[in-house]
């Protein structure tokens, strides 16, 4: 009896299991991916729950989605691999118009859960709009330029990249900070969240945040750069995303002009080693470096718990710098053209009908020589 009664209420946990799942994929008005995401851990997590003996449910199925008449299996493993795979091309640059757009959905303040892709507004999350110093202490003091009066006609596209995955990283801080500025100052500014990139290897090109940040860095004007001080240098950290930004991608040059600023953190007594190592790599980068620069000290005594920034002649440096960065992004991009475009480049754009890349300029060499033998 047991046995017949502990079946039959299995089969109605399965029936019940594969209704409610059905229903999860299929809720009108939810985009794709928060429909499979709910869905695959309902799945992950009822299945924990009432497996048991050796009477298991199936472990997933089949579920088409109407609305795009595209398939997807409900186990966690193949939903997560799909969702990643459907978001990836919204953070390539091969849609310029839709990756500029200001309706682009990495305009958020919470990145993917599975990809970590977006939350490019993560500097607004938890905000007192009421109380925030950089909109009623500190805005109505800025100097601003009237974008689109001058020659860029818009406001400058600032990145902005920070050196630690901790969630109560101070160089996070002060980056989400820098950014608050920014935008105070009518910059459209994105923020990269360095989570879930992987350490630099070349078959992980078409990972969806070595594509982002790449994206993200066609599309800016300008970089601003906070890496915490440690062992006397940057953070791996932040190294690992420079590392992803390819100095040329074919005869594309992605940093070429485009302006930078820098700032660190410690933990410690002030220091400007990470500083100096940031402005040698833009210069490696290609790109011109604001004079003004920001180094923090004791960071922890430096912030509040809500990860605001005290009030201190430390913070007025973080404001000079940030408003002289503005400023000095909105009148080079409109020029970056004109100040990058070299002879030697020209040369062998004429020679050879455009740039070629490093490889390419490696084959040719090994050809010329073999020629010459």
């Amino acid at each position: 009896r047991y046995i017949i009664h502990h079946t039959t209420f299995i089969n109605f946990l399965t029936g019940m299991r594969n209704r409610i799942l059905k229903a999860l994929v299929t809720l009108p008005s939810v985009s794709i991916s928060d429909r499979f995401y709910t869905a695959a851990f309902f799945n992950r997590s009822i299945l924990a729950k009432f497996r048991g003996g050796s009477l298991t449910f199936q472990n997933s199925f089949n579920v088409t989605d109407t609305s795009t008449t595209r398939t997807f299996n409900t186990s966690a493993s193949v939903i997560m691999a799909s969702t990643t795979t459907s978001n990836a091309s919204i953070y390539t640059y091969e849609d310029k118009d839709a990756f500029t757009s200001l309706n682009h959905p990495g305009y958020s303040t919470e990145s993917d859960p599975l990809t970590f892709a977006g939350g490019w507004l993560a500097h607004r999350a938890g905000v007192d709009e009421d109380s925030c110093w950089v909109k009623h202490v500190v805005g109505p003091k800025l100097t601003r330029y009237d974008y689109a009066s001058l020659p860029i006609g818009r406001a400058p596209k600032i990145l902005v990249l920070y050196g630690s995955l901790r969630d109560s990283s101070f160089s996070k801080k002060l980056a989400h900070e820098f950014a608050r500025i920014l935008e105070e100052l009518g910059c459209d500014v994105r923020t990269y969240n360095p989570h879930g990139l992987p350490v630099r290897d070349p078959s992980l090109e078409n990972e969806v945040k070595v594509q982002e940040i790449r994206a993200l860095t066609q599309w800016s004007d300008g970089h601003l750069w906070v890496s915490p001080e440690m062992h006397g240098q940057i953070t791996g950290v932040f190294k690992n995303q420079i590392d992803w930004i390819p100095l040329n991608t074919g005869s594309v040059r992605p940093t070429q002009g485009k302006t930078c600023c820098v700032a660190q953190v410690n933990g410690g007594s002030q220091s400007f080693n990470a500083v100096n190592s940031l402005r040698l790599l833009a210069r490696w980068m290609r790109m011109p470096c604001v004079t003004n620069q920001s180094s923090v000290p004791k960071a922890w005594q430096e912030f509040e718990d809500d990860g605001r920034m005290k009030d201190s002649s430390l913070r007025d440096r973080v404001i000079d710098v940030a408003e002289e960065f503005a400023k000095f992004s909105a009148v080079m991009a409109p020029v970056s053209d004109d100040l990058t475009d070299r002879y030697s480049e020209r040369k062998e754009k004429e020679a050879e009908g455009r740039l070629l890349t490093q490889a390419e300029k490696e084959v040719k060499e090994t050809v010329t020589e073999a020629r010459k033998a």
